[in-house]
């Protein structure tokens, strides 16, 4: 599984060209509300510019991208969104996590958050602000990150059995250069301390003087593909701080699950 090069053989059936299309809504999608630009879409995905670009335009007629001619930017579409307010048992499941989110938020004065695994990604499906005075907000809901990057996305990836996990490290190493601070044997570090005590711990490792702390949801059933998570300011969090703040989290899953 790659996540920068797709399948090249080509289909009678059009299953090439929903893959594309789906390949594409994922970058855009990592771009968040700042969007991804044609250049970067093409370099990410290795495909003809000529070729992303008449995707691009028919996602664009469809309503599931839209483009910022000001900015030359793509993002997510209005259909793409409406789309994602379908109620079906996911939702329904996530909807769930809402109470556990707002009272973490509220209780640690952090930026809450709830993460999903998706293939080798993780995506932001809630999001509550906290209370601090200096706020940090590192993703936004509906941004995709590989697993691995951020403490929610690497609780996920702590989830997944060793040899699992292991490809997905290799697989998302080239998308580590966008991030200076975190290398492979740094989500390792990570990972294995997570599977240890719980808790994944990433510090300054995404964004500069920001903590993170996540705690994968434990399911009865199947694998692992939630985790709540946390962000605040790293120099504003001491040991003990960091102690308090993951019993918070325990906590507030314990409560969901035996609700």
């Amino acid at each position: 599984m790659e996540l920068t090069r797709l399948p090249t053989d080509d289909n009678i059936d059009g299953t090439q060209a929903i893959r594309r299309a789906a390949a594409i809504l994922r970058r855009i999608g990592q771009g968040g509300s700042n969007g991804v630009k044609l250049g970067a879409i093409t370099e990410a995905l290795q495909l003809p510019r000529s070729t992303t670009h008449r995707i691009l335009k028919c996602l664009v007629e469809e309503g599931l991208v839209r483009h910022e001619q000001d900015k030359r930017r793509y993002v997510v579409g209005r259909l793409t969104y409406e789309l994602g307010l379908t109620v079906t048992h996911d939702t329904l499941e996530i909807a769930q996590w809402r109470i556990a989110i707002d009272r973490v938020a509220k209780r640690t004065g952090a930026t809450s958050y709830l993460m999903g695994r998706s293939g080798i990604e993780a995506t932001c499906l809630l999001k509550t602000e906290g209370s601090a005075m200096i706020r940090v907000i590192p993703v936004e809901v509906g941004q995709c990150r590989p697993l691995g990057v951020g403490a929610g996305s690497a609780a996920l990836l702590a989830a997944l059995d060793a040899d699992t996990s292991e490809q997905v490290i290799q697989t998302i190493a080239p998308l580590l250069q966008s991030y200076p601070n975190l290398s492979q044997e740094a989500i390792r570090r990570i990972v294995t301390e997570a599977r240890s005590t719980g808790f994944a711990v990433s510090k300054s490792n995404v964004v500069k003087d920001v903590i993170g702390i996540g705690m994968a949801i434990p399911m009865t059933e199947g694998t692992t593909y939630l985790a709540l998570s946390i962000a605040a300011l790293a120099s504003q969090a001491d040991h003990q701080t960091i102690e308090n703040w993951k019993q918070i989290i325990r906590e507030e899953i314990h409560a969901v699950l035996h609700a």
